[in-house]
Order: structure tokens, then sequence, then C-alpha cells
């Protein structure tokens, strides 16, 4: 009768230890890929307007996004293992150099027609931008 005393005890203590829930490490890249997931979304809501259909709120909103995404991001890398933790600040920081020098060009200024224009170019290069910061980012 005692080993199957001790047998359920040990089930129950496992069982126990299981419920508690996922490492801080296992959060922490859970949020990393979930952002990283989300502004894929927005690059691709971005990469879709064209000349005719871009506005400045569907710009701001889906950038608002990137931003906050990003800071999910910055906050959760704490947690991280090393790799992983150099993994998510390489892809920020590159993704997020590539925003600024997509917004400081769109600064330029030009007419309202070649604005249109120089933007939709920009958000298709954020794309690029995108693929190449996040892809080495292991969220599989």
């Amino acid at each position: 009768m005692r080993p199957t005393l001790s047998a359920l005890a040990v089930a129950i203590l496992m069982f126990a230890l299981g419920a508690c829930g996922d490492s801080s490490d296992d959060k922490a890249q859970a949020t990393v890929c979930d952002a990283r997931a989300d502004i894929g979304k927005q690059v691709d809501q971005l990469k879709s307007l064209t000349a005719a259909t871009v506005t400045k709120d569907a710009v701001t909103q889906s950038l608002d996004t990137i931003k906050n995404d990003l800071d999910d991001m910055s906050s959760a890398r704490a947690d991280l293992s090393s790799e992983r933790r150099s993994q998510a600040e390489a892809a920020n920081k590159s993704f997020t150099s590539s925003v600024k020098e997509i917004k400081s060009e769109l600064l330029i200024s030009l007419s309202a027609s070649d604005a249109k224009t120089a933007l939709v170019t920009a958000l298709q290069q954020l794309e690029a931008s995108y693929k190449t910061a996040f892809q080495p980012l292991d969220c599989g």
C-alpha cells in the first residue's frame, strides 16, 4: 500500500509543480513572439496601402502599434535567456533604426503626390526591414 501512496504523492507533486505556470523566460518569449507577430501584421497592413489609399491616420495608427510592440519586446528582454535576449535586442535595434530612418526620409519636403508615393515606397522598405530584423528571432 505504501508504494501506491508514494507514487500518488509524487504524481500530485509533479502536477502541482507543473501547474505553477511557465517560467519567466517562457512568458517573456511569448511576449516577444506575440509582439513580433503583431508587428508583422502591422507591416502587412502598411504595405497594402497605395498612393490612392494611404492616410495619415492609417499610417499613424499602425506605427503607434508597432512602437508599443517594440516597447513590449524591450520590457520582456530582461527575462529572456542570454541567447534569446541577444536575438531580441538585435532585432529590436535593427528594426527601430529602420523605422527612424524611414520617418526621417519622409520629413523631406515633397509635393502631396510625391509624398504619398514616397510613403508607399518607404512602407514597402519597412517590410524588407521587418523580415531582415525579425527572421533570426526564434519563435518556432
